[in-house]
């Protein structure tokens, strides 16, 4: 049997570029956001947040004593918590600073299947990006409100048809951009469970 000698540079370049990979998906921050609660609320309940989402594709109102057909954007809430990746040795613990706080700008939202069934208008609803600005502050949390589901997917396949009959049940995966107080990348990523039907609507 013969062996194969591989070049010490070449097996050097291999290191460097295998080493890297989890320093750059991690980022060049020190401060690491955690997401301590992703929940949803139905818009047609928009008060009523859980940790699965029921998205209502169609909801009757009540428009001067008469019934409306009508959708509802459905909203996510989010909580995060800010920490330190190095929080130093025992006995002399690092504490965040200002430039520790990260502000985050957008962010954006898809949705996948267990079943494997994932195109985009077909078998879930399309991703989408869109803006929010919040700030984790590097002493403290941060919870805020945004869209989750856009009342114009129910409009679309595969959310319109569902007003006839049927049940989709997705993940959306929520990410999160955003910048520490130094200018340096941050995201994170969190996900929940979706259920999108023609649910029972609320009483008036």
């Amino acid at each position: 049997m013969r062996t194969k000698l591989i070049p010490f540079a070449l097996l050097t370049a291999l290191f460097q570029a295998t080493s890297g990979c989890g320093v750059a998906e991690q980022g060049e921050s020190g401060s690491l956001v955690r997401i301590t609660a992703l929940e949803g609320a139905s818009g047609a309940k928009p008060d009523t947040f859980s940790g699965t989402l029921l998205s209502d594709v169609i909801t009757v109102v009540q428009v001067n004593q008469k019934d409306v057909l009508t959708t509802f954007n459905d909203s996510g809430r989010v909580t995060m918590a800010l920490a330190l990746k190095d929080s130093g040795a025992p006995g002399s613990t690092a504490a965040p600073g200002p430039l520790n706080s990260v502000t985050f700008t957008h962010y954006r939202v898809q949705f996948h299947r267990t079943d494997g069934k994932n195109v985009q208008g077909v078998d879930v609803p399309y991703s989408f990006d869109s803006g929010l600005t919040f700030t984790v502050p590097a002493d403290g949390t941060a919870t805020v409100v945004f869209e989750l589901v856009r009342h114009s997917a129910k409009d679309e396949a595969p959310l319109r048809a569902l007003r006839i009959s049927g049940l989709i049940s997705a993940i959306a995966d929520v990410t999160f951009f955003g910048t520490d107080g130094g200018g340096k990348d941050v995201q994170v990523n969190g996900s929940i469970g979706v259920d999108f039907g023609d649910f029972a609507d609320p009483t008036s």
